[in-house]
């Protein structure tokens, strides 16, 4: 059965066609999620060799990969709850979440450059201007929400202020400024950020 739709008039008196639910969407981005992963997954490699140093020297790759892993995990957790709380998705948010998918499967790309050339400024650099702009991406998917489903909606009052994903965004913005300083500081603020996103969002929750 194909979502119901309905027109919305705007503010200022014209109006947009937007679909009653967000099932397609969170069902497409689930899928699209799931092979940026399995890709990742695909780019691990075994040790070369059976012994101890031969396991060790595998570790900073192994690491950068849970921490891309994890950060993809923390977009479909966070997603997931947004597209559950949203009543209505117009075109202008389907093409936000397109947006968003696009910043998110450079993800294995960045992480198989820094895999390869290990702690060096410009691929953790490049890797936090990727996360930047996947951060941005969501907030423009958000918005997009908030317009469509009304500022006065459960979604947008679930939302608030987001005040972290702003802090979001600046902390990656520093990362890759510093990343020409000392790449680990970079790391050490992707590995922040990924915490700080770790625990699902309980705004949705309560809402």
């Amino acid at each position: 059965m194909l979502p119901r739709q309905e027109a919305l008039t705007d503010h200022d008196g014209s109006s947009q066609q937007v679909e009653i639910g967000t099932g397609r969407v969170e069902a497409f981005s689930d899928a699209v999620m799931a092979v940026i992963m399995t890709i990742m997954a695909f780019e691990l490699r075994p040790p070369k060799g059976t012994t101890a140093q031969a396991l060790q020297d595998q570790i900073p790759s192994f690491l950068v990969y849970a921490l891309s892993f994890t950060f993809i995990g923390i977009y479909w957790n966070n997603h997931h709850h947004l597209m559950r709380v949203a009543k209505r998705i117009s075109g202008a948010a389907m093409w936000a979440n397109i947006f968003l998918l696009f910043w998110l499967s450079l993800i294995p790309v960045t992480t198989e450059w820094i895999r390869l050339e290990g702690a060096e400024s410009l691929p953790a650099a490049m890797y936090g201007v990727v996360s930047l702009l996947a951060g941005f991406a969501y907030a423009v998917l958000v918005r997009a929400l908030i317009r469509v489903n009304g500022k006065e909606s459960a979604f947008a009052k679930a939302i608030g202020s987001d005040l972290k994903g702003y802090a979001s965004l600046v902390a990656y913005a520093s990362a890759v400024g510093l990343a020409f300083v000392t790449p680990w500081i970079a790391f050490g603020i992707y590995a922040g950020v990924a915490a700080m996103w770790f625990i699902p969002d309980r705004r949705f929750v309560r809402s």
